[in-house]
């Protein structure tokens, strides 16, 4: 199995599974995806998240997969989402329900400074959820997104917020 990189979760998020630093040679597989269609990456990746997910020993097993949904713009200009269907498949792999449970307000992330990406995204919960959830994001820069998902999971009851990222962007001690 590939080894995933220690990284510190944000606030509210009880464990965190990132695969690979996003400055490395896997990087092109998440623009690949973001940006240029290339969904046929997507069970490859999804193998590598579930099995990172599998060996984590976390409180609680998690009973449920959501995701970090893509602004409606960015779902248009795409079309498709590239969380969901990462975490569609990986929830797969799981054997565990794969639920729309956030709801996106806003601007896309991508291209912000970082003062503006430290504000996070406005995100809130679709429904109450009273189990342990695994958030699936691709890409995770400052952890605000991690932090607003996980805040408005534990708004409507999760016991406890744990995610998977394919990447993240900054130096794993610098989140």
């Amino acid at each position: 199995m590939d080894e995933t990189l220690e990284v510190s979760a944000p606030d509210g998020v009880s464990g965190l599974v990132v695969l690979f630093d996003y400055r490395g040679p896997d990087r092109e597989l998440v623009l690949g995806l973001k940006h240029n269609r290339s969904v046929g990456a997507v069970p490859a990746l999804a193998d590598r998240l579930a099995a990172a997910v599998r060996v984590e020993t976390w409180a609680e097993d998690p009973e449920m997969v959501t995701w970090v949904p893509t602004t409606r713009a960015r779902r248009s200009e795409r079309g498709y989402d590239q969380s969901l269907l990462l975490a569609k498949a990986v929830a797969r792999r799981l054997r565990l329900p794969c639920r729309r449970l956030l709801q996106r307000r806003g601007h896309a992330q991508e291209g912000l400074g970082g003062a503006a990406r430290r504000a996070g995204p406005e995100l809130s919960a679709r429904r109450l959820v009273a189990v342990p959830v695994l958030l699936i994001d691709d890409v995770v820069t400052t952890g605000a997104t991690l932090a607003s998902a996980a805040a408005a999971l534990r708004s409507v009851g999760a016991s406890e917020v744990y995610a998977a990222a394919l990447a993240v962007s900054r130096a794993p001690a610098s989140l």
